[in-house]
């Protein structure tokens, strides 16, 4: 356990960017240099979250008015921030999160037309006002990431279209736009190396423990990666 608070790092981008696969390979190469790393997802993470996950991704959820769909994807969160995040950087523990505030922005804010305001006001609640230390904004060909992530079928916000997705991603480029200094924008590549080693130099600042001489991604470390998201 360190005396130092740990370092809050998340991931966005749209369907299909390979978010879960880079929080995987950095989160190999901070432990390989003695960190503690926790990796989590949003919504999820806690017993409530992931009930409350199910209910968000399901297909059969339709009907969900965008306002609730918000209300739920906050408390979430609150409940993620509170049980789980906040006590990992109190230990010193570096927390990387596959989704967080942002996306609210792009999809809630953005795509579904709520509004940045009241979406920035939703999260500063759900949120308890925890900002990320940094943020990577993973991007991609819309169509072929959605195409990428919706090949052994789509969950309720996958399956929401081409259109629907395009304006997430404009969400989000405007976000990066609006806060270069926290979010970084790396070009998610078809060689994962290439994209593992940018994602690297977005970061490697945050820690005196790293080393880019000893940032390697092998291609075992590859195959385990995809094992685990397949």
């Amino acid at each position: 356990m360190s005396n130092k608070r740990g370092i809050f790092i998340t991931f966005e981008g749209g369907e299909g960017v390979g978010k879960s696969t880079h929080i995987l390979l950095l989160a190999w190469h901070l432990q390989s240099a003695g960190l503690e790393v926790l990796t989590i997802r949003e919504p999820g993470g806690t017993r409530i979250s992931e009930e409350i996950r199910s209910i968000l991704l399901s297909k059969e959820n339709t009907e969900l008015d965008p306002t609730a769909e918000l209300l739920l994807y906050e408390a979430a969160r609150a409940q993620l921030v509170t049980q789980v995040i906040e006590p990992a950087l109190k230990q010193g523990v570096v927390v990387l999160c596959d989704r967080y505030t942002d996306s609210t922005l792009a999809y809630q804010g953005f795509a579904r037309g709520l509004g940045t305001p009241l979406v920035e006001q939703a999260n500063k609640l759900g949120s308890k006002g925890l900002v990320p230390d940094r943020t990577i904004f993973l991007t991609h060909d819309a169509k072929e990431a959605l195409d990428r992530a919706t090949e052994n079928g789509a969950d309720r916000l996958e399956a929401e279209g081409l259109d629907f997705h395009a304006r997430v991603i404009a969400g989000f480029e405007q976000l990066a736009k609006s806060e270069p200094k926290r979010i970084r924008v790396v070009q998610s590549r078809a060689e994962k190396q290439d994209t593992a080693h940018a994602v690297f130099d977005q970061v490697k600042d945050l820690f005196e423990e790293l080393s880019e001489k000893e940032f390697e991604i092998t291609e075992q470390m590859l195959g385990l990666a995809k094992e685990m998201h397949s």
